[in-house]
């Protein structure tokens, strides 16, 4: 997308950021309008408070997607380890999929993890979640499988990594 711009959230962009994450999850069938997740989803504003939110935006200045970007041992980290920078909650708007703004996200995240001097970028992802993991391996994501784990009994989510070239 040419005119497609990556950036630090503002606080101006959190009610959409917390309705496209939300929408894309529930759109595919991820989460339910009233389960726990939906909520958490949907809580930019936590995000924004706890972690660093990049968004995706056309040229016209309308929200395409976001990123929710974490540091270990802070609140929204699940599996990063210091030296590591993950990234969650990756969502793209229904009508902006297919249009490679998904990958400049992840794109932008492994920019930071370089910038930042990490050595690794990695994510948990539902094993549901089929298009994503071929957009992370796509990217050179590997799996990690001996950190894979289940919040909930019913819900498996399968780790990735991405080494940063020196």
């Amino acid at each position: 997308m040419a005119d497609l711009i990556i950036r630090p959230a503002t606080e101006s962009d959190l009610p959409a950021i917390g309705s496209v994450t939300f929408e894309a999850y529930r759109a595919e069938g991820f989460v339910g309008a009233h389960d726990d997740y939906a909520t958490l989803l949907a809580d930019a504003a936590s995000r924004f408070r706890d972690a660093e939110l990049l968004v995706a935006q056309d040229g016209s200045g309308t929200v395409l997607g976001s990123v929710t970007v974490v540091h270990p041992g802070t609140p929204y980290a699940e599996i990063s380890r210091p030296g590591e920078l993950e990234f969650r909650m990756l969502a793209v708007t229904a009508e902006a999929r297919g249009r490679g703004v998904g990958e400049a996200l992840v794109r932008a995240v492994i920019d930071k993890a370089r910038e930042a001097g990490t050595t690794h970028v990695v994510l948990s992802s539902s094993e549901k979640m089929l298009a994503a993991h071929r957009l992370y391996e796509r990217l050179g994501f590997t799996r990690l499988p001996e950190r894979d784990w289940s919040p909930l009994p019913s819900v498996d989510l399968r780790a990735y990594a991405y080494g940063i070239p020196l």
